[in-house]
């Protein structure tokens, strides 16, 4: 799979599989930050990957991009932030929580820039498949070959295929920072259980048909919640590329009341909705920043127009 989809040979050394991709993010810090480092964060970034960090006795650097970029970091930003005791950057394409896609350019641009200055790259791809619009989610190491002596993969079959339960995922990198963290797992929770593999193995080379209809049916639905939350006045929301979720921008609703309620933060405008139209929403709080708002769309799609409307209504 990493020849295939990131374009990296890999050797059985240089592979560990995990108990979901959560512990594969896990180990990779754990195998390549040491006490006191500085880890590059792009924000908004996944909840998990700063407390992942900060386990490992390092130090997250959030580098935040907002709604006018598209929420995708810059070089220049990154160099912004970089100091003598940063050693990792965590770069995800597609992201969590906001669908946002590198392009190839971008991804090259940034992989060259972690290779000059000798930073490891922990790269999340369990989103990797699930793009749209024509956007492909190119493998850091695919773009810059030479970055696979300090980059660590990690993947799942979670997301693509559905399979969150089964809890199969795994990391890729150089052998003796799979060594490490394959001591590490031995002594937290040594094999992922067979059945669970074997299904994984079914997912991977079997069939694609479903997964490419679930994808169709996001990218359906990616339309739909893009179309009706522009409609609502304060709100801006860039067209995720890809994952399955929309990451409007909604400081246009903050320092205002609704329904008699002032609303000053992203955490107040989502117990706002969940209290008054019923509708579940991830503030941006979680996530980095406060203004933004988490909506996945992996859900009917007639469930999904109601909660949109309902939002509609509340705002109108």
């Amino acid at each position: 799979k990493p020849r295939r989809d990131s374009g990296l040979e890999v050797a059985a050394s240089e592979v560990i599989v995990t108990n979901g991709g959560k512990q594969a993010v896990y180990q990779a810090f754990q195998a390549v930050v040491n006490p006191g480092d500085e880890v590059l964060l792009p924000a908004p970034y996944w909840t998990t990957y700063p407390e992942a960090i900060q386990l490992a006795d390092g130090i997250p650097v959030e580098v935040f991009a907002g709604a006018d970029q598209d929420y995708k970091v810059t070089v220049e930003q990154l160099e912004a932030a970089r100091t003598d005791r940063t050693t990792t950057l965590v770069f995800v394409s597609p992201s969590n929580p906001t669908g946002a896609v590198y392009t190839e350019e971008e991804t090259r641009a940034i992989g060259e820039w972690a290779l000059e200055h000798g930073i490891w790259v922990i790269t999340d791809e369990i989103y990797q498949h699930l793009v749209y619009d024509g956007a492909t989610a190119v493998s850091i190491v695919r773009a810059v070959p030479e970055l696979a002596g300090q980059t660590i993969l990690v993947n799942g079959v979670a997301k693509t295929y559905a399979m969150t339960g089964w809890r199969v995922g795994w990391m890729t990198g150089p052998a003796d920072a799979m060594k490490l963290a394959a001591n590490l797992q031995s002594h937290l929770t040594s094999n992922v259980n067979n059945i669970a593999q074997r299904a994984a193995v079914a997912a991977l080379t079997g069939p694609q048909d479903e997964a490419e209809r679930m994808r169709q049916a996001f990218d359906r639905r990616r339309r739909v919640i893009v179309e009706e939350l522009a409609k609502i006045p304060g709100v801006t929301v860039p067209t995720p590329l890809g994952a399955f979720y929309a990451y409007p921008d909604v400081q246009g609703l903050l320092g205002r009341e609704w329904r008699g309620k002032r609303v000053e933060t992203s955490l107040e405008l989502a117990d706002l909705i969940l209290d008054e139209i019923e509708v579940a929403v991830v503030p941006g709080e979680a996530f980095g920043p406060s203004g933004y708002l988490r909506m996945s769309y992996a859900l009917g799609d007639d469930a999904l127009l109601e909660g949109v409307r309902r939002m509609q209504g509340l705002f109108s």
